[in-house]
């Protein structure tokens, strides 16, 4: 727009972008205050609306708190369908991980892409830029990926503070990984993959908690104490004489961690 308007050359771009079968402008809060622009996009828009074409607008506030934006512009915002879009969930953040992957021909483990979607949750530009990351790292130095890898590539993109572990973390930690409801740590089904789930959450609650196996019990739903300790016992001595599971709980360890 600025170029027509210093060639004299802005009936050209009317007539571009009001002919256009679909408009979609990122972050349209840029224009607070740019009222020539914010005039052409008018027209621009209501030559569209009029067209019965489509205009998608994304902004990082709602409509009505635009700052120095014309009222009639404002208006229009408001008046069509207004989503908030959120940040992806930790399924669809490891999805998109697992996609990721193969399309730069990467064979990314699922525990890997756990870890990565586990500890980066703002966007899915921040998760493409560390996939790549440890990709490359991986690469250069002839590795396979693995969560210790991927740790040691991401370590200043991680948090360098966490709160303290809770036990509430760990049980929804622990249920994303075995793809159990979290009301199955603390009710009272017993299939097996629950309950060794539950154990393994028990077992994580003790060794990354100062909580005793009371109050441990207690948070899965009133058990027994020793319920709790038979728990920890079992899942060290699988730890100990079982290599997948061994592995797949360091994995555990590593995001709970972080």
């Amino acid at each position: 727009m600025v170029r027509g308007i210093q060639r004299k050359s802005l009936h050209e771009f009317k007539k571009k972008y009001q002919s256009l079968d679909l408009l979609l402008v990122d972050d349209i809060q840029f224009l607070g205050g740019k009222e020539r622009t914010q005039e052409e996009f008018f027209y621009t828009f209501e030559a569209l609306l009029t067209a019965r074409k489509q205009l998608i607008i994304t902004s990082d506030t709602y409509p009505k708190e635009l700052s120095a934006f014309e009222d009639r512009l404002v208006s229009r915002f408001g008046s069509g369908l207004i989503v908030e879009i959120e940040p992806p969930e930790l399924e669809m953040r490891v999805a998109i991980l697992l996609k990721k992957a193969e399309q730069s021909g990467e064979k990314l483990p699922e525990e890997v892409a756990f870890f990565v979607a586990k500890n980066l949750r703002s966007n899915v530009r921040e998760l493409e830029g560390a996939l790549l990351r440890v990709i490359a790292f991986a690469r250069f130095r002839s590795k396979p990926i693995t969560a210790d890898l991927a740790k040691e590539a991401l370590k200043d993109l991680l948090e360098l503070s966490r709160p303290p572990i809770s036990i509430e973390s760990i049980q929804k930690t622990v249920a994303d990984f075995f793809k159990i409801k979290v009301a199955d740590m603390y009710s009272k089904r017993r299939p097996a993959h629950i309950a060794r789930a539950r154990q393994v959450a028990m077992y994580f609650a003790k060794e990354l908690t100062q909580k005793s196996f009371p109050e441990i019990g207690e948070a899965f739903g009133g058990r027994d104490h020793t319920t709790v300790m038979h728990a920890v016992k079992r899942i060290a001595e699988l730890r100990q004489h079982d290599q997948e599971w061994n592995r797949q709980l360091h994995v555990l360890d590593q995001t709970l961690r972080g």
